[in-house]
């Protein structure tokens, strides 16, 4: 009430008076008299003003005395004024109330949870029930100050001289160790799940070896395997016998250009150095081009050449796994789980080819053999005294023994129950077995992920985090696209200082970007990651971002799960961190070469993936950029545009892909549009309405809150757009990794194009396209096309669809 009657004085004053009534005492009396006064207009002293008892007299009319007419007014005022007080109660609680309403509602700070809610990182309002309004500043501050209290180095440092082979007894410990450690950090659940897989291990009773072959293919003398137990795990086992040839990264335009140079690959075995694409791919590309056997040798000429700096031994050779695929590939398409036994069944990864690792002693043996015409300047290495011929050399017999054996293997799980959005998950996951020491492999990631358990585990959710430290996370990247949103990867973080990559999927681009402008650069004080990369290419993405490549854990997460997927590393400039995979990844050779500087860098990795957490799990609106795959879509496609008039001449045509792409532009500016163009409003409570109108309400309450619901379908919508790529008319058994821009097989753009630039190379076919229908050296196949343009298209025309919300709209109009 006093604050509307300094109102009412305010109107007062500021209104035009040109007389004033007031209520003065009149001496002798208890009762208040009416006089009116005059005011001339000129500025005066402004008059008192009371609020107490007073009686009400009216004006004097002059024709009746003067207190018979106030009487009559004093009757009325005494009864009319409890109805005045009670109106103008009214009248403020009805305001009061409505103003509360429509300030809560507009809030996006309501609740219990630490919410952040504008993209603009300077200034996002959250609000956490203990400590009250916490900003972007506070919450980084915070989660900073936590990540330094811990002993990153350390847990590194222990880790790595853990036993951690797959299988074995100090793995087992390691796994127990790493469990407690995340139940004494009191973690809403922690778990651990036991399956058994087929690993492949060398016999130690029958180990693998190398021997000269005469011309008729009988076995000599043995060439030294310098490093006996080191292996290329699901080789094929069995002896392969035949010429030696020379042919670079063992790519397929490798062995092509080796077929135009008349040195065909067919009934051979390969010398490939390591680097550029996986083991796997290596192998399966000698596999497609008629190999018989693959040797895989690291060449001095991909490390550094600095004296100064550690490089790898001439005697040591890298191990590296050669299957196509993921996940147990004796079960292929299910997890092993509790021992269950399956038809005997293999995957289609699994070569048909032995490949053995060697050492660089070795290939420079074998390369000095070698005759026939002198390799490439670009195919050269720096292997002493070898003259890199192409071949062929004298013959070679390959004998490998590897034993598969059943091993049980542990992931374990730790969780952060978020109290929005519980049922999705943000999964940061390492590696934790190794091929050796593994300091950089697998101890770096382990440490840091131990870290942010312990740094998250003190901070409030949105959505639910889940934490893995894991042997193999295959047996769960069937569903995880249900609930997971994104799998940030913490393997291979730390193999240098010089550069940064984020090797990732297009929807976390524009995330990344934003993220790197808030961490400082590890080795340039007073720069950001940020401002690091750009002082040599101001396209910050065109020098950070790289694909996943498909030795990386992220790789199946997205490709074959339809997961947005995201791995950091930190690596030396130009050169390849040497002792990865080998018996010299120590804790101690890491540390040389980062030159005492691996916690900070450490460090960095774990700000990266901590607060891209953050943003993943607080943010009310996913921050994925679904429309960056426009972009992927028009380049890719783009490069089809030069074959038209080829297609054209045989009658063929891609107007039904040209169609489907730009559908998929239209739907992602559509879905663009209603998720900014609608109202902000509380995410949690928007979504405990829509599980209740979805399940609870009839069909007419649906239909008045449906645009209560238009903004999370829209959420929904963006983060399925990775799994919308996966191509669902392929079999996983046969083409695990289905994704049409990332996978492998004839469902995938790539193997469209490959199939198309047949066009102009006459009857030469690319016999190493993935299909095993198409028989090599056939050229291009019109039937082969049409299969593989509808199964483009129409993944295509379905993600278009779904993200636009309209999944039965499959007229086609091309």
């Amino acid at each position: 009430m006093e604050r509307l009657w300094s109102l009412l004085q305010r109107t007062q004053r500021l209104s035009p008076r040109p007389s004033q009534t007031i209520y003065k005492r009149v001496e002798g009396t208890q009762q208040w008299r009416l006089e009116e006064e005059l005011e001339d207009g000129e500025d005066g002293a402004e008059p008192p003003a009371h609020f107490c008892p007073m009686e009400l007299r009216g004006p004097d009319l002059g024709s009746r005395p003067r207190r018979q007419n106030l009487g009559f007014w004093a009757a009325a005022g005494r009864r009319a004024a409890p109805y005045l007080v009670l109106t103008t109660l009214l009248i403020f609680t009805g305001a009061f109330l409505l103003g509360y309403v429509a300030f809560r509602g507009s809030c996006q700070a309501c609740g219990d949870d630490v919410l952040v809610v504008s993209e603009d990182l300077s200034y996002e309002p959250v609000l956490d029930s203990q400590q009250g309004t916490l900003y972007w500043s506070d919450l980084q501050a915070m989660f900073l100050q936590l990540l330094r209290e811990g002993s990153l180095e350390d847990t590194i440092r222990l880790t790595s001289f853990r036993e951690r082979v797959s299988g074995s007894a100090g793995m087992a410990a390691l796994a127990q160790d790493i469990r407690a450690a995340l139940s004494s950090q009191k973690l809403d659940h922690v778990w651990t799940d036991t399956h058994y897989v087929g690993l492949q291990f060398p016999d130690p009773a029958r180990p693998n070896t190398l021997r000269w072959a005469d011309t008729a293919g009988r076995p000599g003398e043995q060439l030294p395997l310098e490093d006996p137990d080191v292996y290329c795990p699901y080789s094929a086992t069995g002896n392969a016998t035949g010429e030696l040839v020379y042919a670079h990264y063992g790519r397929r335009e490798d062995l092509q250009d080796l077929r135009a140079r008349g040195l065909e690959p067919a009934g051979r075995l390969l010398l490939v150095r390591l680097g550029v694409i996986s083991f796997a791919q290596k192998v399966a590309s000698a596999q497609d081009f008629g190999a018989r056997g693959v040797l895989i040798y690291p060449d001095p000429a991909d490390f550094s050449q600095d004296p100064h700096k550690l490089s790898l031994s001439s005697h040591r050779a890298v191990y590296g796994h050669v299957h196509m695929g993921t996940g147990d590939p004796y079960t292929p398409g299910f997890p092993s789980f509790n021992q269950t036994q399956f038809p005997p069944v293999q995957s289609s990864g699994l070569p048909g080819i032995p490949a053995q690792p060697i050492s660089a002693d070795i290939a420079s043996l074998l390369l000095r053999k070698l005759k026939g015409p002198v390799a490439p300047q670009e195919w050269q290495g720096h292997l002493p005294g070898s003259s890199y011929h192409l071949g062929p050399g004298p013959g070679l017999h390959l004998v490998v023994n590897n034993h598969r054996v059943s091993t049980p293997i542990s992931n374990i799980f730790g969780c952060i129950e978020g109290r929005s959005e519980p049922d999705h998950y943000v999964v940061i996951g390492a590696q934790r077995d190794a091929w050796g020491p593994g300091a950089a492999q697998s101890a770096v990631g382990t440490g840091i992920l131990l870290e942010l358990v312990r740094t998250f585990s003190s901070m409030a959710s949105g959505h639910a985090e889940a934490f893995s430290s894991s042997a193999g996370m295959e047996g769960y990247l069937s569903v995880l696209h249900l609930k997971a949103v994104v799998y940030v990867s913490l393997d291979n973080a730390v193999l240098g200082d010089d550069k940064f990559h984020a090797k990732t999927s297009p929807l976390l681009i524009s995330l990344i970007e934003n993220i790197l402008k808030q961490v400082d650069s590890p080795n340039r004080s007073g720069q950001t990651l940020y401002e690091q990369v750009v002082v040599n290419n101001h396209s910050w993405d065109a020098e950070v971002i790289r694909p996943l490549p498909m030795d990386s854990s992220a790789y199946s997460f997205t490709a074959f799960a339809g997961v947005p997927a995201v791995e950091f590393s930190f690596t030396e400039d130009g050169q390849a961190y040497p002792f990865l995979h080998t018996k010299d990844d120590t804790y101690e050779n890491l540390h040389k070469v980062l030159r005492g500087r691996l916690p900070a860098v450490a460090q960095a990795v774990a700000q990266l993936a901590g607060q891209l957490l953050i943003r993943l799990s607080h943010d009310h609106l996913l921050p994925l950029d679904f429309a960056r795959y426009g972009d992927v879509v028009l380049r890719h496609i783009g490069c089809l545009n030069e074959f038209s008039g080829d297609l054209k001449a045989r009658g063929l045509t891609l107007q039904w892909v040209y169609s489907a792409r730009g559908d998929y532009i239209r739907a992602a500016e559509k879905l663009r549009k209603e998720i900014y163009s609608s109202e902000d409003s509380d995410e949690r409570l928007m979504r405990m309405y829509n599980v209740r109108i979805m399940r609870e309400e009839g069909e007419d309450q649906q239909s008045q809150n449906r645009s209560l619901m238009e903004k999370q379908r829209g959420e929904e919508r963006q983060s399925q757009v990775e799994f919308y790529f996966l191509s669902q008319y392929v079999s996983p058994a046969d083409s695990p990794f289905r994704h049409i821009f990332l996978g492998r097989g004839d469902h995938t753009l790539g193997a469209l194009l490959d199939h198309v630039r047949l066009l102009r190379s006459g009857s030469s076919a690319d016999p190493g396209a993935p299909s095993p229908r198409v028989a090599p050296g056939l050229g291009f196949q019109e039937s082969r096309f049409r299969r593989q343009l509808a199964l483009l298209t129409w993944t295509l025309q379905g993600a278009a669809n779904a993200l636009s919300g309209d999944v039965w709209n499959i007229d086609n109009n091309f």
